[in-house]
C-alpha cells in the first residue's frame, strides 16, 4: 500500500510539472488552447500499468491542483470535462483489449478536446462553437498519437516491478 501511495504521489507531481512546463510554451496555433497535453502521458502509463481507478484519481488531482495553482475556475471546468471524458473513453477502449496504446491515446486526445468544447458551448450558450470540431479532432488525434507513442515507450521500458 505504501509503495502504491508513493507511486501515485510521484505521478501527480510529475503530471503537474509536465503540465506547468507545457504552459510555458507560447500558444501559436490558429485555434486558441491547442497543446500537446504532455501531462496526459502519466494517465496513459497508469491506465496500462495499474487501472482505471488510479489513472482517474491522478488525472482528477492533477487537474484540480493545476487549476488551483496555475489557472482559474473556467480553466478548471474545461480541464475537468476534458479529463473525465478522455479517461472514460480510454478506459472503455483499453478494457475491450482490441486496441493498443496509441489508438487508445488518440481517442483520449480527441475526447479531451470534445469535452472542453461541450463545456464551452454550454458556457457561452452558442452551438456555433462546434465549427471548431474538425480542427479539434485533428489536433486531438495528432497530440494523442504523440502522447500514445511516448506512453507506449514508457510502458515498454519501465519495469513492471516499479509499479
Amino acid at each position: 500500500m505504501a509503495k502504491k501511495t508513493a507511486l501515485m504521489g510521484m505521478c501527480i507531481a510529475l503530471a503537474l510539472v509536465l503540465g506547468w512546463l507545457e504552459s510555458l510554451v507560447p500558444v501559436v496555433p490558429p485555434v486558441s488552447g491547442i497543446k500537446l497535453g504532455l501531462a496526459n502521458v502519466v494517465s496513459i502509463f497508469l491506465l496500462y500499468r495499474m487501472n482505471y481507478k488510479e489513472a482517474s484519481v491522478v488525472a482528477l488531482l492533477r487537474v484540480l491542483l493545476s487549476g488551483i495553482l496555475f489557472g482559474n475556475f473556467s480553466m478548471l471546468l474545461y480541464s475537468l470535462a476534458g479529463a473525465f471524458l478522455s479517461i472514460l473513453l480510454m478506459s472503455l477502449l483499453k478494457a475491450s483489449s482490441k486496441f493498443s496504446v496509441i489508438p487508445v491515446s488518440i481517442v483520449g486526445g480527441i475526447a479531451h478536446n470534445l469535452g472542453q468544447l461541450i463545456v464551452a458551448v454550454i458556457i457561452v450558450e452558442n452551438g456555433v462553437l462546434f465549427y471548431y470540431l474538425p480542427v479539434l479532432i485533428l489536433a486531438g488525434a495528432i497530440s494523442g498519437a504523440l502522447i500514445g507513442l511516448l506512453g507506449a515507450l514508457l510502458i515498454k521500458h519501465i519495469p513492471d516491478n516499479l509499479v
